[in-house]
């Protein structure tokens, strides 16, 4: 059976992350250079083999160009030493429905933890150049701190400043290729 190859149209799809900030509020960070690729034993992604996404982390913003420093900082992603943040995607499972889930190895700061994330199939189009373009909302959550993201002030009240706890969405669309 033939392998089909899959790339990230970048116009069309988004990588973000929410966090908690003093508990009250969330701040959403994006990153603008990303790669995804994937492989599959046709064109249908039930028999997806493999999944690889990376993040640049220099390309981080939250639209605040000092906390968008400090998360480059050692204190979070320490960029210099941590360029990329990686996932790679192990078993793809169908979960009903259009609904699936994808697990993985999500590596930070060069620490590398299983992670499944949820995945809706949006479907597969040819869009109006002749493109096969199918389409991912992935959504999910990880804990910082398992991945050497363990920065932390508390408020004179008591309050935490940042949470713990990350939520993960990305809008994927991918490009089949010749």
């Amino acid at each position: 059976m033939a392998t089909t190859k899959w790339s990230v149209d970048p116009m069309h799809s988004e990588v973000q992350f929410k966090v908690k900030h003093l508990m009250i509020t969330t701040v959403t960070g994006y990153f603008q250079k990303f790669n995804v690729e994937a492989e599959t034993q046709d064109d249908k992604f039930t028999s997806a083999t493999s999944v690889t996404f990376t993040a640049d982390v220099d390309s981080i913003s939250t639209n605040n160009e000092q906390r968008d420093t400090h998360l480059k900082s050692p204190d979070f992603f320490d960029a210099a030493n941590h360029s990329q943040i990686q996932f790679v995607g192990n078993k793809y499972e169908h979960a009903g429905g259009d609904d699936y889930k994808l697990h993985g190895e999500l590596t930070i700061r060069g620490i590398s933890k299983p992670v499944t994330v949820h995945v809706e199939f949006g479907g597969i189009v040819v869009d109006p150049y002749g493109q096969t373009k199918a389409g991912f909302t992935v959504t999910g959550k990880i804990n910082r701190k398992d991945f050497g993201l363990t920065w932390s002030a508390v408020t004179e009240a008591g309050s935490v400043v940042v949470s713990d706890e990350i939520k993960l969405q990305a809008e994927i669309q991918l490009v089949k290729q010749s």
